[in-house]
């Protein structure tokens, strides 16, 4: 997941002018200078050494074998600077420990949430693409961190989690074997991987104060802990967290994983149009807040650092909600089981266009206004002066089904009763 950039020898007072390491020194002292202002030298330190060291840091080069490179000059404050960034989000069904105390004690661990984030090289443009866990998917053979090797095989696109922790023992092995299924089957190379456990989705809801989100009909599910009634709520973490997690219950859908989907999709976004909505990433204390929670159960590859992740979010910082699209990968039923999904060829295509860094979907059709030439040797119409105008009524925007439909984060995807 690295890339190599050959250097070209320049005179002396150029080198001296371009010289990476000055240029770091600079922006330090710049970084530094905000940090003391805000937190003192002591704090600023600690805080970033805490927010490092929150992170679970592995390398998983190795096992995930070469990848599409793209040569770019290094840039100490976003090394992805200039090219387009992919981030494999997965979401981890970990029970131990606090994990554990959410969601029952259960041995392994198994990733049912999967979640293509690709951000533009331009960025402007953020899509997140959920790759349904009962897909059906060739999953290629991987080597584990320990040296043993699992058979290439056709299934379920989150047995590729399950067998690498299953016999590698560790989250590399795990990762690894589930970036090498995605580069395969859909030939978009993947820059860094994100595992997220219960315990650390709960502390960014709450790091943020909550979630506000429609809730269109009353929701009950003993299995995920989730009781919530019909209207616009503010989930905490821990209801949140139920949400994300409900697939079967009273009122939660029809008990599929591709329904979970649409409601993991809503509540992204709601947390997207909070963090943008409450100014976190320009707020310090809030940033610094949100920042401690959200590495506090992270596991990454060892590229993603703590200045990496920094340089990226600054410089997405003219991100708007309409410019955040959450979708998921087309699908049918699968012909073998009714139970199971298979990728249609419109897939091919989205996935074609990620790796090309194009809109997932296309480009849209402009839209032209459509206007009436008058005849000629006539004139236009004059409306009465008595006429007193007609206000226009508002059209209702139209609700996006999330999970089937792509929105963005201020498209409409629920009605709450009035």
């Amino acid at each position: 997941m690295t890339s190599r950039h050959v250097a070209v020898p320049r005179p002396r007072a150029a080198r001296h002018a371009r010289n990476p390491r000055t240029h770091r020194i600079l922006r330090g002292i710049a970084l530094t200078t905000v940090a003391v202002v805000a937190f003192g030298v002591a704090g600023a330190a600690a805080a970033f050494t805490r927010l490092q060291g929150n992170m679970d840091q592995v390398d998983v080069s190795a096992l995930v074998g070469p990848t599409p490179q793209v040569t770019r000059t290094p840039d100490p404050d976003d090394p992805n600077k200039g090219a387009p960034v992919n981030i494999l989000v997965l979401g981890s069904d970990q029970r131990d420990g606090v994990n554990a105390q959410i969601g029952g004690d259960v041995a392994g661990m198994r990733s049912d949430t999967t979640i293509l984030v690709h951000v533009s090289a331009d960025r402007q443009r953020v899509e997140a693409i959920s790759i349904p866990r009962d897909s059906l998917v060739d999953i290629p053979s991987c080597t584990m961190s320990n040296g043993k090797k699992s058979r290439a095989t056709h299934g379920m696109f989150n047995t590729a989690f399950a067998t690498g922790w299953d016999m590698g023992g560790d989250m590399a092995s795990a990762a690894a074997c589930t970036i090498r299924t995605v580069q395969e089957n859909t030939g978009v190379p993947i820059d860094h991987f994100v595992v997220v456990d219960f315990a650390g989705f709960q502390s960014m809801i709450d790091a943020i104060g909550g979630v506000e989100i429609c809730i269109p009909n009353a929701m009950t599910s003993k299995d995920a802990g989730l009781n919530v009634q019909a209207g616009v709520q503010r989930l905490d973490g821990p209801t949140a967290l139920a949400f994300a997690r409900a697939r079967k219950g009273k009122g939660v859908g029809d008990g599929s994983d591709t329904n979970r989907i649409g409601n993991q999709q809503r509540l992204v976004a709601a947390m997207a149009t909070e963090v943008l909505s409450k100014n976190v990433l320009s707020d310090l204390g809030q940033l610094v807040s949100f920042l401690d929670a959200a590495t506090s159960s992270l596991t990454t590859d060892s590229g993603l650092s703590l200045t990496a992740m920094t340089g990226l979010t600054y410089n997405m910082r003219s991100i708007r909600g309409d410019s955040i699209t959450f979708m998921t990968v087309p699908w049918a039923p699968a012909k073998s089981d009714p139970n199971r999904v298979e990728w249609t060829s419109a897939a091919t295509e989205m996935w074609a266009n990620v790796a090309a860094d194009l809109p997932a979907l296309g480009e849209p059709e402009p839209t032209t206004p459509t206007t009436t030439a008058p005849t000629p040797g006539t004139t236009a119409p004059t409306a009465p002066e008595a006429t007193a105008p007609v206000p226009e009524q508002p059209t209702p925007a139209p609700t996006k089904q999330a999970g089937r439909e792509a929105f963005t984060a201020e498209d409409t995807t629920a009605v709450c009763p009035a």
